[in-house]
């Protein structure tokens, strides 16, 4: 067995270990393997190992990437999304996690309708309100919730997050925490779903996943320390 398979199978066993502590069934936990800086060959021994859903943060490694590798995987967009790059996003991603204002989301969905698609997207909400990160701040979200859910060629599924960077992982529980409120309130005032929580990366998913994580977003205990020098 290769590293990668081998860390795979180390990870969602630690997943399973934490949706237990959470009264959850390790199914009811989506891994996206993050895979920004490796090359297809690297990224192809995860799917042997049998992963099928995969992160991107840069629309040029998706571009390099998804079309190389098996049509049915899934991939998400993870990074930060300009307008300029919205259409190809679209062409190439299955789910786009980082829908960060309410121009963004209206763009989107109005480019969504000229491709005739209808993409999976979260809203990224700045949960620890943080001036060098984008997403929505709490008081904007719940402003500009009502609009959202309106567009019809997105498809609203939930919220992400990128907490501040701490010391230990248990210290990011207070802002997962707060997401799962954020969620349930949105749900109760706008009668909507919104099953999805992505949250929670190689540092921290086990608490995210006992606070209520639904997506974890892990690349570097899967493939190992970021290949920078490719």
């Amino acid at each position: 067995m290769n590293d990668v398979a081998r860390n795979l199978v180390a990870v969602k066993q630690r997943i399973s270990e934490a949706a237990e502590r959470s009264g959850r069934t390790a199914d009811s936990v989506s891994l996206v393997a993050v895979s920004k800086t490796w090359p297809v060959d690297h990224v192809q021994l995860a799917v042997d190992a049998g992963q099928n859903i995969f992160g991107e943060n840069k629309l040029q490694e998706g571009q390099d990437k998804i079309p190389a590798m098996d049509q049915s995987l899934e991939w998400h967009y993870i990074g930060g999304l300009q307008r300029n790059k919205v259409r190809k996003v679209l062409d190439l991603f299955h789910w786009v996690h980082s829908i960060d204002s309410l121009k963004l989301a209206k763009y989107t969905d109005g480019v969504a309708a000229d491709l005739g698609v209808k993409p999976k997207v979260l809203l990224q909400v700045n949960i620890g309100a943080e001036l060098s990160k984008g997403g929505f701040t709490l008081d904007g979200l719940g402003e500009q919730f009502s609009e959202m859910v309106a567009l019809e060629n997105i498809e609203l599924r939930g919220l992400m997050c990128i907490p501040p960077a701490v010391a230990e992982p248990d210290q990011a529980r207070k802002f997962f925490k707060a997401m799962v409120t954020l969620r349930d309130e949105l749900i109760d005032k706008h009668r909507v779903e919104l099953p999805e929580l992505s949250m929670g990366m190689s540092g921290d998913f086990e608490v995210a996943i006992e606070e209520g994580a639904t997506m974890v977003r892990v690349g570097s205990s899967i493939f190992g320390g970021r290949n920078y020098q490719k």
